[in-house]
């Protein structure tokens, strides 16, 4: 049986121009938090990741589901070793627990819709990044102390939202 419908729950739409989104920047990538786990009850999150050339994340895993899809660019995913360009319109869904990473070595920005099911990455970034103006704001400039701290904090919280970098 499918259970009732819960009225407490509202339909969202997610623009990422809307004043009121949130906009992370984190290792000089900006990303917009679109549909929160909050919003979803917990079920998934999605963001809309702006990566710059050279941008991206360190390797890392963790236990929930990670999907990409290319919107602007291109981006070169790194999964279990072995790397895979991937270009606009194309969509990448990376299973739980493998490790990966992704780098933007396209010579130009690039743009990205990321779904992780069950939510909480959306929660983490918050923690971890920095909250800018809007998708164009620059990165803050942070000291080396400031990093250091950014990346402590990264480091010490990666448990709680179920993720380990490698």
């Amino acid at each position: 049986m499918i259970p009732d419908d819960d009225p407490t729950r509202s339909l969202t739409v997610a623009d990422p121009d809307d004043p009121g989104t949130t906009y992370i920047s984190l290792v000089g990538n900006t990303y917009a938090m679109l549909i929160t786990g909050e919003q979803t009850d917990g079920r998934y999150c999605l963001i809309d990741m702006c990566v710059p050339d050279g941008g991206g994340p360190p390797p890392h895993r963790h236990d929930f589901e990670e999907m990409f899809t290319i919107l602007e660019g291109e981006i070169e995913f790194t999964f279990r070793g072995e790397k895979h360009t991937v270009r606009a319109g194309s969509t990448v869904n990376i299973p739980a627990n493998a490790p990966h990473n992704f780098r933007n070595a396209s010579g130009a920005p690039a743009r990205m819709l990321c779904m992780c099911t069950p939510a909480g990455q959306d929660e983490y970034f918050t923690r971890i990044g920095d909250v800018v103006a809007g998708k164009d704001a620059p990165p803050p400039h942070l000291s080396q102390d400031e990093l250091a701290e950014r990346r402590r904090r990264a480091a010490e919280l990666a448990s709680t939202y179920r993720s380990e970098f490698l």
